[in-house]
């Protein structure tokens, strides 16, 4: 036994060795240890006193992480005796240990020991252990208070559902040792165990309210913490308050906002408690907003020109402007740290607290003689937009004013920051900034674009007008071209010569970007310049195959096939099967390309437009691209279980994303790769689209892939391609046969039911139900079992209840006593969100109505009550206009069955004629237009009862105003199905001169056939009223027909179309009476029917 505990001691040497082959070695013969064994010896060690420091502190870091991973496969299996003896000895060991660093880790071992001494119904199986807390809190010895605080803070829950009983004892605990000035490591410590004990009870208002005596003394420790320059430890647990629990900071919201100004401007201060003591501010400013707002907002005057100020805070650099690299943001400096403060600040609390402080600073700055303040100033302009935006709309004109003139500011810096002011405000005002200001930007920043002598200056003009372009109205653009045009390609020639010259590609890159981003807003307009830019791109991408221009030929590819897509099949074909040679020559297979090549991504999207472009034609080189695109879109990312001790390490990588699961671990994720890998999944999704059955035989293939990613909760547009593609695969996949549609069917089934029940995200969600209504509608009737209708009947009735159930959460938040009007546009957004997520209900009882018919009437009932309080007057008008929808459907698909739900809404379809909603009058005028047509002649009672209610909505003054176009059109459609399909309760005559007068309409394209349908009905029927006396009214219905043409109100391919060409055709057989006819119409009202005519 003591050979083979000398050996292990030898392993627990190996573990720290600084060679690599002796460490690992040592972790190898480590993990062939059997459990129990590796238990034994590890604790044996870690209780060792004459073991040296270093390997007992390894032993202890090492049983610490057996117990995390393996407890229930050691601990319980012990004899009762034993697991006593193993507690008392670890409670004795830390009692008696004289070093710090080995207390603390004896504290872990005994605070995962404890944290596993908890059942599941809270009764804790270790009474000693709260005993030896007490007993050590109230110990004359200061390291056993330490040790007490410290084992609190490890398991703040270790009292489980005793808790109640001893919470005096524990406030008192920690109110005695926040008091304790005489031994800060206490007080330090104090402050630890009371942030884990609110952490942990972060929705308990109650023990909020009771500890909340406890702050004054907490925020003084941790203010002394500051001046002393000690561990910021104790400012990140503020940090993580104003996280989780800025509700139990409000008393001391004032305090904490003091402690931030006193410490920003103070020189003795070092950077990193700055920067801790913004993120406490602006935390709390994103979690309790209205809190901020109303008891700290005067706070702002001093605050925010202080951010300001940190955002002057750099470097004079002299060749920063000449580099040729990208400019590398250091987000630890002041500078970045306070312009993201300020962005996230100005977005939680909003323009109108932020803006007026921004402002009064902001003049002065751009007015210094000192580069530094005007090149912060303009920064803030970009960083505030999104969360000032309101605010900043209607003071654009003077905001921009200030800022172009300092495109030809005289340092180098300014210029690229009034670039990016520009280039943001492109984004965040868009479109209303182009439409205003295109006369001074693009002007502005092509001059900027000269800057040869300042290759970043130059490159991030040109960026900007990415920003600007992307989203400008193309009839904007378009005036521009010939002069972007020309600047660009010179740029182009100039850049490629120094390229091949002297290497310097950071303005080229820049460049392929930008014409990829006007030919994209331009389309069609591009194709005239199409050739004087495609051959020395092709060029590029042909011979740009070294390391170092990698970025510069994927942006090259990406540009390309966007001028592609701009300029049509037509003018890119001959090019498009030379482009994909050309790619599929340097990369056959993704093998040759390293998975962080930025070419990958590039590539991947362009196949999917240039498959976009040739259609069919694309199909042979499928095979060539799939692989590299399956690679891709099946990357697994890198995760990472770590402890606290091991966050150290990569503290600070940015390829790694961190959240907090527990006391001592941390879930990692390995960012690197995602964005790539949710383009690769997007394009499956495209090629499915746009192939169809070309697509088939990958089918299988893609659909493992991608119904698993259903469930891939580390990017929300991985999981959105994964839904989106379900329909598409399987339309690409009916031309397998009816069994291999099945089988695919009844993979992908069961695991989208899953995926709607348990998506955490509204948008992916909405997202996941929509795919659900679509492949509902691919496959038809008895797509689904009735388990699988009656596991979706269940969704859909918790994803109901929650609508309500969140309805009436944001009435109780109107009523929360820091409600404002900000808090009321978020709690608008809320419900916008919400009304999405109701509108895809919709869309999926509207697929299995399309279906299933009066078949599903069974399981509708299920959700029917529901549905009727939709309809209930107090509701909001987004439930009225869903609600019926949803009853549109029962109408539609119900036929004359529809009858046994009419108690629940018919009056509320009459009722909702009259509604001041024009989206809610819409769906009463066609649920009015549905009943005419499918319920049958039980209804026409109902329809004549209906159809003044429709006159009304359509006489009304304002009814063809542009917001009531479609519900007026909508009415016209209903009182036309009325006349056309039930009319038996009503005088035909009578409606028909006044339905006529309503003639033309063109808006709502799907109820514009039925319209010129019945039209057609009357004239063909020679129905006196509509063709007047002696065919008086011949001149006006080819002034209707011509002016349907005009606004394409029809499809040419249409059956309507056919009808009505074919009157005009019959017309035109009596020369002169069709003559008379055509002299009556405008020039473009002629045009438009010879167009029509001739097709």
């Amino acid at each position: 036994m003591a050979g083979d505990q000398e050996q292990f001691q030898q392993l627990l040497g190996g573990f720290l060795s600084i060679d690599n082959n002796i460490r690992q070695q040592a972790e190898t013969t480590y993990e062939t240890i059997p459990t129990d064994t590796k238990f034994e010896y590890l604790l044996q060690n870690v209780v060792n006193k004459t073991l040296a420091e270093e390997k007992r502190t390894m032993a202890a870091v090492l049983l610490r992480r057996l117990l995390t991973s393996n407890f229930d496969d050691i601990f319980p299996k012990l004899p009762i005796e034993s697991q006593n003896q193993i507690r008392g000895q670890l409670l004795q060991s830390v009692q008696i240990e004289e070093d710090p660093n080995m207390r603390k880790k004896l504290c872990d071992i005994i605070g995962e020991l404890a944290h596993n001494m908890i059942d599941d119904d809270g009764n804790n199986q270790w009474p000693e252990f709260l005993q030896f807390l007490f007993e050590s809190a109230s110990s004359p010895s200061v390291s056993h208070k330490e040790i007490a605080l410290t084992l609190f803070s490890l398991v703040p829950g270790v009292f489980g559902n005793q808790q109640q009983q001893h919470l005096g004892m524990i406030k008192q605990m920690l109110v005695a040792s926040l008091a304790d000035a005489a031994n800060p490591p206490v007080q330090a410590m104090a402050v630890k165990a009371t942030a884990a004990f609110i952490l942990l009870h972060d929705n308990e208002p109650n023990i909020h309210k009771n500890f909340a005596d406890l702050l004054p003394q907490f925020l003084q420790i941790i203010a002394s913490s500051i001046e002393r320059d000690d561990d910021d430890v104790l400012l990140k647990c503020l940090v993580d308050l104003a996280e989780s629990c800025p509700k139990f900071l409000r008393p001391q919201i004032e305090a904490i906002l003091q402690l931030a100004i006193k410490a920003l401007p103070d020189a003795n201060v070092g950077d990193n408690w700055k920067h801790l003591l913004l993120e406490v501010v602006v935390t709390l400013s994103e979690t309790a907003p209205a809190m901020v707002r109303k008891s700290a907002a005067k706070y702002m005057t001093t605050l925010i020109p202080q951010m300001l100020n940190m955002m002057t805070d750099l470097e004079d650099e002299e060749d920063w402007s000449v580099s040729d690299e990208q400019a590398e943001e250091d987000n630890d400096s002041n500078a970045v740290v306070a312009e993201s403060s300020l962005d996230r600040l100005a977005c939680g609390l909003g323009g109108k607290t932020v803006l007026p402080h921004i402002n009064t600073t902001l003049s002065t700055m751009l007015q210094s003689e000192n580069w530094k303040c005007r090149h912060a100033a303009l920064m803030a302009i970009s960083a505030v937009g999104e969360g000032c935006h309101k605010q900043m709309e209607t003071m654009l004109p003077q905001i921009m004013e200030a800022v172009t003139r300092f495109l030809t500011d005289p340092h180098p810096r300014v210029r690229y920051a009034a670039c990016n002011a520009i280039g943001q405000m492109a984004t965040d005002f868009a479109p209303i900034f182009q439409k205003k200001f295109h006369e001074t930007v693009v002007p502005g920043l092509l001059v900027v674009m000269d800057d040869g002598a300042n290759p970043r200056v130059q490159a991030h003009a040109g960026a900007a007008l990415v920003n600007f372009s992307e989203v400008c109205p193309k009839n904007i653009l378009t005036t521009y071209l010939p002069t972007i045009i020309a600047k660009l390609e010179g740029i182009l020639a100039a850049k490629f010569k120094e390229l091949m010259e002297r290497g310097t590609k950071l303005v080229l890159e820049q460049v392929v970007t930008t014409i990829a981003s006007v030919a994209d807003t331009a389309e069609e307009n591009f194709v005239e310049y199409y050739d004087r830019f495609i051959p020395c791109l092709m060029y590029i991408i042909e011979n740009a195959n070294s390391q170092e221009l990698r970025l510069l030929r994927g942006k090259t590819i990406e540009c390309v096939s966007l001028i592609g897509l701009a300029v049509g099949a037509e003018k890119f074909l001959a090019d498009a099967g030379k482009m994909m040679d050309l790619l599929l020559k340097a990369q056959t297979n993704q093998e040759e390309m390293a998975d962080d090549d930025p070419q990958v991504s590039y590539l991947i999207s362009a196949w999917a437009r240039i498959c976009k472009i040739m259609g069919k034609r694309f199909e042979p080189y499928l095979p060539l691209v799939m692989g590299p695109v399956l690679k891709t879109a099946s990357l697994k990312p890198e995760v990472a279980l770590l402890d606290n001790e091991d966050m150290s390490a990569v503290d600070g990588d940015e390829d790694w994303q961190f959240v907090s699961i527990g006391e001592q671990q941390n879930f990692g994720i390995r960012t690197a790769g995602l964005e790539e890998k949710a383009t690769a999944c997007q394009m499956l999704v495209c090629y499915a689209r746009e192939l169809k059955d070309g697509f088939a035989d990958y089918t299988e293939q893609v659909v493992k892939l991608m119904v698993p990613m259903l469930k891939f909760y580390f990017h929300d547009g991985v999981r959105t391609a994964a839904a989106e593609s379900m329909p598409f695969l399987l339309e690409c996949a009916k031309i397998k046969g009816p069994q291999y549609l099945a089988e695919m069917w009844q993979y992908m089934c069961p695991e989208l039911l899953k995926a709607i029940e348990t998506e955490p995200e509204s948008e992916v969600l909405s997202e996941h139900m929509y795919a659900m209504a679509k492949c509902i509608e691919v496959l038809g009737l008895g797509c689904l079992t009735n388990d699988q209708m009656q596991e979706l009947m269940r969704i859909m009735d918790k994803s109901m209840k929650e609508h309500f159930e969140r309805s009436v959460k944001r009435q109780e938040q109107r009523k929360d006593e820091d409600y404002d009007e900000v808090v009321e546009e978020q709690l608008l957004d809320e419900d916008d969100e919400d009304v999405y997520v109701l509108s895809k209900v919709a869309d999926i009882t509207h697929a299995l109505f399309s279906a299933y018919g009066a078949q599903f009437f069974p399981y509708f009932d299920s959700l029917l009550p529901h549905f009727v309080k939709l309809l209930s007057p107090t509701r909001p008008w987004p439930d009225h206009q869903w609600g019926l929808c949803i009853f549109d459907d029962v109408m539609e698909y119900g036929g004359p069955a529809c009858s046994k739900y009419t108690d629940h809404f018919l009056q509320p379809l009459l009722d909702f004629l009259g509604s001041k909603q024009g989206e809610v009058r819409q769906a009463a005028a066609y649920g009015c237009g549905v009943l005419g047509q499918f319920a049958g002649p039980a209804f026409a009672p109902v329809c004549a009862q209906a159809v003044p209610l429709l006159v009304q909505a359509i006489n009304h003054p304002e009814a063809r105003n542009e917001v009531n176009l479609n519900p007026t059109e909508n009415a016209i459609a209903a009182v036309t199905k009325i006349l056309k399909f039930n009319a038996s309760a009503i005088n035909v005559d009578e409606v028909i001169p006044m339905w006529l007068s309503w003639l033309p309409v063109w808006e709502d394209t799907d109820e514009a056939p039925h319209v010129y349908g019945y039209l057609c009905d009357l004239i063909d029927g020679n129905h006196p009223l509509a063709l007047g006396p002696n065919n008086a009214n011949l001149p006006q219905l080819m002034a209707i027909f011509a002016e349907a043409f005009a606004r394409e109100a029809v499809d040419k391919e249409a059956e309507v179309t056919g009808r009505m060409l074919n009157i005009i055709r019959q017309l035109q057989a009596q020369p002169e009476m069709f003559q008379a006819c055509i002299n009556q119409l405008s020039q473009e009202h002629q045009i438009s029917l010879h167009k029509y005519l001739v097709s």
